[in-house]
């Protein structure tokens, strides 16, 4: 256990839902919303756990805060028994959700940031160093006497991550810590949480609909989907077991037949707009230097695509695949 920070055993979670079945009948239902996942994640590793939306993903952070009760299973963060010590635990792992704000609404986010130093009772000299550390990597000394309900998007999740790193926890879990974002936000949470995991060896788990966030951040992504592991191993092999397309968007200076290259397919053309398909595992710089001799250009765009698609061609070529080329790895522990 010294060198694992989180470890589930066949963990399950089952919820009993009431519907409705005629006019004046409802009956009750079983639903299987985690089924049998094993993994574990060795400390200082930052992995991302991904899936479409209703797969488990939520479920499983919600266990691994202690807000939620496995019904089957074993589970432990950082030695300890999430459901059981949950107190405990929370002063060693720390939570950003993307859509709701752990700051206070009317507060100033130095107010707030003072709060949270009392509820967690950080050392004063602790909380200052780790204060002037996270204002200055996320720029958000501007910010410290801005109500928290007049921050942008951007901004406020910014301060949440900082939140969330004052009490110097051993593990972070993130979801969506970049939605919503404009390039350059997105770029600080990056640049910030990969110097945190090198500096500090902060373990992380991340979850996420942007598959950028997870090749530039993670060594290792876990897909899951109806409640169980899909698959486990590298970013870069995931990409290859789900076939997964990139797609090139091309202007050209006029309207002309579909560009017929190597190494791509044209899947659309509108005027002097045309998108070609090419593997995601493929460069596009020399896609690109293909048609740029071939075409005059006025623009283009690289677009890459989101995990639902990638998540689709995996079970288009069988579910049974993906599991067993992660567990090959030998660290999801699947079985």
């Amino acid at each position: 256990m010294a060198g694992e920070a989180i470890v589930l055993e066949d963990v399950s979670k089952v919820f009993r839902v009431r519907r409705r079945a005629g006019r004046f009948r409802r009956v009750s239902e079983q639903v299987r919303a985690v089924d049998g996942i094993s993994f574990r994640v060795a400390r200082g590793e930052v992995v991302g756990y991904i899936g479409p939306n209703g797969a488990g993903k939520s479920t499983t952070i919600k266990m691994l805060t202690g807000i939620l009760t496995p019904s089957a299973g074993r589970l432990r963060v950082a030695g300890i028994d999430p459901a059981r010590d949950r107190t405990r635990l929370a002063r060693r792992i720390g939570v950003v959700f993307g859509q709701r704000t752990t700051l206070w609404w009317d507060l100033p986010l130095r107010d707030s940031y003072g709060l949270v130093r009392r509820l967690y009772r950080v050392e004063r000299r602790r909380f200052e160093e780790n204060l002037e550390r996270c204002v200055e990597l996320l720029d958000l000394g501007a910010l410290l006497e801005v109500p928290v309900r007049q921050l942008s998007l951007g901004q406020r999740m910014r301060g949440d991550i900082a939140a969330a790193l004052l009490h110097d926890p051993e593990v972070l879990y993130l979801d969506e810590p970049t939605i919503g974002l404009d390039v350059i936000s997105k770029s600080k949470v990056r640049t910030f949480l990969r110097d945190l995991n090198v500096e500090r060896g902060t373990t992380v788990l991340l979850t996420t609909h942007d598959l950028t966030d997870i090749e530039q951040l993670c060594s290792r992504v876990m897909v899951i989907d109806q409640g169980r592991l899909m698959y486990d191993g590298a970013p870069a092999e995931l990409r290859e077991v789900g076939e997964s397309e990139r797609t090139l968007v091309v202007d050209l200076a006029a309207e002309a037949p579909p560009i017929e290259v190597e190494g791509a397919r044209t899947v659309r053309v509108e005027g002097p707009r045309q998108w070609l398909a090419f593997p995601a595992s493929a460069s596009a710089a020399p896609l690109v230097a293909r048609i740029a001799a071939a075409h005059p250009l006025v623009d283009l765009s690289l677009r890459e695509p989101d995990i639902e698609q990638v998540i689709a061609r995996m079970y288009a070529q069988g579910g049974e695949e993906p599991q067993a080329r992660g567990a090959a790895t030998g660290r999801s522990g699947v079985g």
